[in-house]
């Protein structure tokens, strides 16, 4: 029985669309999961995807994902027969998305990432339907200078092949759940986000409102092949925090809007809103999403070294200099909101000293305790409401590629990132670095954005949340009201 039968609606008995149970959810999901991990060819995982839906009658839609050059999540629902049909010329009208395309030249293509497949849970995604992520190409088949996840994926594959590196992510990715449908929308009528918990840290008893979300996003997560490790409330009251595994650096990027959108549908499922606003909330511990870093070469992780400093290797302290070196040119990818310099914070374990330590949490890049398999680098100036595509693109690809300063001890260096998205946008368009990372193209339009986000907010501050950078924050984006300047 489905859920249109289970709440009686009208013709539902007529329906026969796709409803797995999790535990099989879970198998297909870690399978092509596996397919992904060992590199399996896109022709040979496209032919499957693709003889799958043919085969599997019960499938009406299939869901495909891109994301915006600040990193909204984007979703078009492809009637499956159309789709089977036009795979190799999916066209949308790109001067419809922030910051990628003017009018004048509008249309772009959608090419599926076969690899990026995910069978959702029919309870919380809809029945019928499988979920795609996709790249985005120009009207000439190059690829999208725009799309940063096209470029996160040239570039991982480049390491691969030239290199043999595997480059492996893992997000500690920390939210608020607050009371009601639409909290951010409303924000501006209200000025206040109401709590559904004030228990803190691990704190929260079963049935609770804010236990009910983390379980039901848990089991959601397991069935979509995520391999959960922990949950758990955060410091904040009504603050939660979920993880899950080590993925390669493309699929974890992927994970980190899956995790998001798989929160946000559970809260409205529950009559709540799930937010990733840095720090909704002035007074308490805001929300970072820790990025755990790692490079593999043929199953051997190349941060290890039992007699290093710290445990690693001294390839991962080239790799941590770089990013301490750049660490104000590249603060603008990793908090790309109005909001994300008040968490910037030093009153509260704020990561805003440009330094690298084992134990000191107001550093800008933490060393974990680990081992030959788990040793890592933690990246934690970095906001959730980040795009992940671009907060990866900086961290590996500056760390691979950007020079060295020639400070002393410039692991300890007192020395500080913006507490203010302006110097942040100054720094951003100054660099030299982010027009490596970028182009001096997508550049301007990224900064171009966030120039739009602040100029619509109070300059200042000050010491309680503004309405404006509620309002006028990219996921909380509103076309009515910006339309309004």
């Amino acid at each position: 029985m489905n859920d249109l039968q289970r709440h009686n609606v009208p013709g539902a008995s007529l329906r026969d669309f796709l409803m797995l149970p999790y535990a099989e959810l879970e198998e297909l999901n870690l399978r092509a999961k596996e397919q992904r991990k060992d590199r399996a060819t896109a022709q040979q995982v496209g032919e499957e995807r693709l003889r799958y839906l043919t085969d599997e009658k019960r499938i009406k839609a299939v869901t495909v994902l891109f994301s915006d050059l600040e990193g909204r999540l984007h979703m078009l629902d492809y009637d499956k027969k159309f789709l089977l049909k036009n795979s190799d010329n999916l066209t949308f009208d790109g001067s419809s998305i922030r910051g990628f395309t003017p009018q004048r030249e509008s249309d772009l293509r959608l090419i599926l990432d076969w690899s990026a497949f995910y069978w959702a849970p029919g309870d919380i995604f809809g029945p019928g339907k499988v979920l795609v992520f996709a790249n985005v190409i120009d009207r000439d088949g190059s690829p999208f200078a725009g799309d940063i996840r096209g470029m996160l994926k040239k570039l991982s594959t480049d390491a691969y092949s030239k290199l043999g590196y595997t480059l492996n992510a893992a997000n500690e990715i920390e939210g608020f759940l607050f009371q009601g449908l639409d909290a951010e929308r409303r924000y501006h009528e209200t000025g206040q986000f109401d709590y559904v918990h004030t228990g803190g840290y691990y704190h929260s008893l079963p049935g609770d409102p804010l236990r009910t979300f983390i379980d039901t996003v848990a089991e959601v997560q397991r069935a979509m092949g995520f391999e959960n490790e922990k949950d758990h409330p955060e410091v904040a009251p009504s603050q939660f925090e979920i993880n899950y595994s080590y993925g390669e650096v493309v699929a974890a990027a992927d994970q980190i809007q899956l995790y998001k959108l798989i929160c946000r549908q559970v809260a409205t499922r529950l009559g709540m809103t799930a937010s990733f606003i840095p720090k909704p909330v002035v007074g308490v511990n805001g929300s970072g999403m820790h990025t755990n870093v790692s490079i593999s070469k043929n199953g051997k992780n190349l941060f290890w070294d039992s007699k290093g400093e710290e445990k690693i290797s001294k390839f991962a302290w080239e790799f941590v200099d770089r990013i301490l070196t750049h660490g104000n040119d590249i603060c603008l990818m990793l908090n790309a909101s109005v909001n994300a310099y008040r968490r910037l914070d030093p009153h509260f374990e704020a990561p805003n000293q440009i330094k690298a330590s084992a134990v000191d949490r107001g550093s800008m890049i933490r060393i974990p305790i680990g081992n030959e398999r788990s040793a890592r680098v933690e990246v934690r100036s970095v906001s959730p409401d980040a795009n992940p595509y671009m907060v990866m693109l900086a961290v590996f690809k500056t760390g691979l590629e950007g020079s060295v300063a020639k400070t002393k001890n410039l692991r300890q260096a007192d020395r500080f990132l913006p507490d203010n998205i302006y110097d942040a946008m100054t720094n951003f368009r100054e660099a030299a670095w982010t027009s490596k990372l970028l182009g001096d193209d997508v550049k301007r339009r990224y900064a171009d954005l966030k120039q739009a986000s602040a100029d619509r907010c109070p300059r200042l501050l000050g010491s309680i949340v503004k309405a404006q950078e509620v309002q006028f924050h990219h996921e909380v984006y509103n076309q009515y009201l910006w339309n309004q300047f």
